[in-house]
């Protein structure tokens, strides 16, 4: 059976990718293009490291291992490199750009990343969650009690209502904005949303710091809206790109 590169980009569009497809050609384009104009490159010993390190990361144990894994995914020697290649120019990229903005753009948005380590009971009943409210606050029941015996999902419930660690983002606005004014730990007062009433245990706030992990984290987030401005000025008209005379 003979594949023809024709049959490939046509399953391409087929599968509803294509602009997925399109859009990662044009990425890697702008990374390498400007990369080189500013004279970033890659060294031997970089390359080598970054090999070991997907290999390590796909279990790949051995040469062999290796050589099945690039004939799986029609990858040869060379492309292998310019893979690992590209990933690297994308961190030194990241690096050059955001370097020296990251931590401003930390103690300008600190607020962003405060968590918070919480609990909840979602209420039908509103004089139920006041009642339940003056109780905890009162310490004729603990919360754990409340969310035993109220929290109808059998997961959720064994869990005693724990949400886990959450962000600004991951709640909703009017939630956000009493569990923040915290100061734990403490049952806040019922908070009303289309689910219920939202009973809360704020047990801790979570201050945040500039580590490596969060670091990279906010380089990449920057890095990722330079892409994206980049690419709203250079992304062709893929009809013409893809029908013109030249192919």
């Amino acid at each position: 059976m003979k594949i023809t590169s024709e049959d490939i980009l046509k399953q391409v569009k087929f599968s509803s990718k294509f602009p997925e497809i399109l859009t990662g050609i044009i990425t890697r384009k702008i990374v390498l293009d400007t990369a080189e104009e500013l004279g970033i490159q890659v060294e031997i010993e970089e390359l080598q490291k970054a090999a070991d390190s997907f290999r390590l990361a796909n279990k790949l144990e051995n040469a062999n291992e290796t050589y099945q894994w690039l004939e799986k995914h029609q990858l040869s020697i060379d492309e292998f490199e310019e893979m690992l290649h590209y990933g690297i120019v994308s961190s030194k990229l990241t690096s050059h750009l955001f370097a020296d903005k990251v931590e401003p753009y930390f103690y300008e948005h600190q607020l962003d990343y405060m968590a918070v380590v919480m609990y909840e009971v979602i209420l039908d009943d509103e004089d139920l969650a006041m009642e339940l409210f003056y109780a905890i606050k009162e310490r004729e029941i603990s919360f754990y009690e409340v969310a035993h015996q109220y929290i109808q999902d059998t997961d959720l419930r064994q869990k005693l209502g724990y949400q886990g660690v959450l962000y600004r983002q991951d709640l909703k606005p009017e939630i956000s904005a009493a569990v923040f004014a915290a100061t734990p730990p403490q049952v806040l007062t019922p908070i009303e949303t289309a689910r219920g009433f939202h009973l809360i245990w704020v047990e801790e706030i979570i201050q945040p710091s500039l580590d490596s992990k969060l670091a990279n984290q906010i380089g990449g987030n920057l890095f990722n809206e330079w892409l994206k401005q980049q690419k709203e000025s250079t992304i062709p008209n893929t009809t013409q790109l893809f029908n013109s005379p030249q192919g």
